[in-house]
């Protein structure tokens, strides 16, 4: 059967990257599957520890990441861990988040849910010599997102460098105060 008979060539694909398979996506939001997808990295000059640890500071956010508020993590704690539910406003809208991910210094994501946004935003943090590469990935279903695709098609992207270029500039002033 030289001809390809029977074979469904749209299912034929080649195995995923090693990049790929660090984020673990949950089938809803693969990014075949969204029809937002943004993808953001950045090389940090500072250990993968000292990034993670202002990281998951949630509630410190807003102190040097402008496109968040009102981080409010449920029931207390400090930090994000796996489990973890928090409330926040990011790009205007209120959005309710758990973490799903949680594997330091390496690997975190969380779930995003808001009027018309139904989202997963993932970290991946490499180690590398001098520092760290830093990947961050969303993926975005609802009309909202959608709209915002479509009116404003670089702004998520342009809200993930900056939240980049604040992280490595909180983490070459080396790692957070931890909370009292």
């Amino acid at each position: 059967m030289g001809d390809g008979a029977g074979v469904d060539r749209r299912s034929i694909r080649p195995a995923p990257s090693r990049e790929q398979r660090m984020i673990h996506w949950p089938e809803h939001y693969d990014p075949k599957h969204a029809p937002v997808h943004v993808r953001n990295e950045l090389t940090i000059a500072a250990p993968p520890e000292i990034v993670w640890a202002w990281l998951v500071r949630a509630e410190a956010w807003p102190r040097w990441y402008p496109n968040s508020a009102n981080v409010r993590i449920e029931g207390g704690g400090g930090e994000l861990v796996l489990g973890t539910r928090f409330r926040w406003r990011t790009f205007g809208v209120a959005i309710r988040s758990e973490v799903k991910e949680h594997s330091a210094p390496e690997r975190l994501a969380w779930d995003a849910r808001g009027f018309g946004v139904d989202a997963y935003h993932a970290w991946w943090i490499e180690r590398r010599s001098g520092g760290c590469r830093v990947v961050t990935e969303e993926t975005q279903h609802g009309f909202v997102a959608r709209l915002g695709a479509l009116l404003l098609p670089r702004r998520m992207s342009k809200g993930h460098d900056l939240w980049l270029a604040r992280l490595a500039a909180q983490a070459a002033s080396g790692p957070p105060v931890r909370p009292a």
